[in-house]
């Protein structure tokens, strides 16, 4: 049953068929930076596995190698490719797809540039909608 996803829009649809490599949860600077959040899912999958069908991403060079596919309407981060350090592999930003409990994370990593009050963000008071205003 292939994966699907799309950008906040909806303008940028996606199609997912293939094997998982990995999901891994992303600390890293330039991913925490580009996504403006704490840390980033990504699920890495063969190329060939991940099919736009619908409106067309945006690419924006983050690094020398590195590019950073997002829709131009709505600023959605959706995938990452370096075919420098990952040939052949794309990076789906795995906040996007329609289930993203149908792709369960296994791993953090670039730990080493985490913000540091995230080592501990699972133990913060836990609210089901917003907090209490008093």
């Amino acid at each position: 049953m292939p994966v699907t996803g799309g950008c906040h829009c909806g303008a940028i649809r996606y199609e997912v068929n293939g094997d998982m490599i990995v999901h891994a949860l992303c600390h890293c600077t330039d991913c925490r930076r580009h996504a403006g959040a704490p840390m980033v899912g990504w699920t890495m999958y063969p190329l060939e596995a991940v099919k736009v069908v619908q409106g067309a991403p945006k690419v924006y060079r983050s690094s020398e190698h590195g590019r950073r596919h997002f829709c131009a309407d709505c600023g959605t981060g959706l995938f990452y490719i370096n075919e420098n350090m990952m040939p052949g592999i794309i990076d789906i930003q795995s906040g996007t797809y329609d289930d993203p409990d149908a792709v369960p994370a296994m791993m953090h990593i670039q730990v080493a540039e985490r913000v540091g009050w995230m080592e501990r963000a699972h133990e913060l008071p836990v609210f089901e909608r917003y907090p209490p205003q008093e």
